[in-house]
């Protein structure tokens, strides 16, 4: 009995929650990787009764869980990303708009760097920045 109770202890057992399902909805759908204050104010829309700090600690805890990414990016500003999967951001250096795109030699990157290092490697950023299309067509 004390050997369950000790791993229960270990393993944090969260409720279910209405508010941080509609969080991980709003990241999921969107592509704009959002900030807390914009999935805050798309949540606001939605759930009149949300705070700030609810939207903070639920995001936190996504987090915790592995359902969302968090990065921060040039503008110094947390953004959340839905996902978890290695993958690269082109980011426009006009609007500051981050897309997703994968490139095939992306898996072999952490290969080559673990040959070349002692160190243990679990993941990698790398960001490309230029002007995205639809600034590139204004």
């Amino acid at each position: 009995m004390l050997i369950l109770r000790t791993i229960i202890n270990m393993k944090k057992i969260r409720k279910k929650s209405k508010q941080r399902e509609l969080i991980y909805t709003l990241v999921k759908e969107s592509k704009a990787h959002p900030s807390a204050i914009m999935i805050y104010d798309t949540l606001r829309k939605k759930m009149p009764t949300a705070s700030m700090g609810n939207t903070y600690r639920n995001l936190k805890i996504l987090v915790e869980e592995k359902r969302l990414n968090c990065r921060e990016y040039e503008d110094g500003i947390e953004h959340y990303d839905a996902i978890t999967a290695p993958h690269y951001h082109f980011i426009c250096t006009q609007c500051n708009s981050i897309h997703d795109f994968d490139i095939p030699e992306q898996n072999q990157i952490i290969k080559i760097a673990q040959k070349k290092t002692k160190n243990t490697i679990t993941d990698h950023t790398i960001q490309f920045y230029g002007v995205c299309e639809i600034c590139k067509n204004k």
